[in-house]
């Protein structure tokens, strides 16, 4: 049974990527992502995400997904 969506800290993030090879997803567009983004981040824009996520994401590891938004 998949884990359920959950908030995590930074060092929660830091350790899940390190200890447990979790795939670091930023849904930002494609120009957000060049700009600036987290070492190691996968693209995957939110609307694309859906229809891509099973070609680019490996199923058998946790998955984190991030998004920044500036208001």
């Amino acid at each position: 049974m998949p884990a359920m969506p959950r908030d995590v800290d930074r060092h929660e993030l830091q350790r899940l990527v390190r200890e447990e090879d979790a795939q670091l997803v930023e849904v930002l567009p494609k120009e957000e992502y060049e700009d600036e983004h987290l070492p190691g981040a996968i693209n995957l824009p939110l609307r694309r995400l859906e229809a891509e996520a099973r070609e680019v994401l490996d199923p058998g590891r946790p998955v984190i997904v991030y998004c920044w938004d500036d208001p």
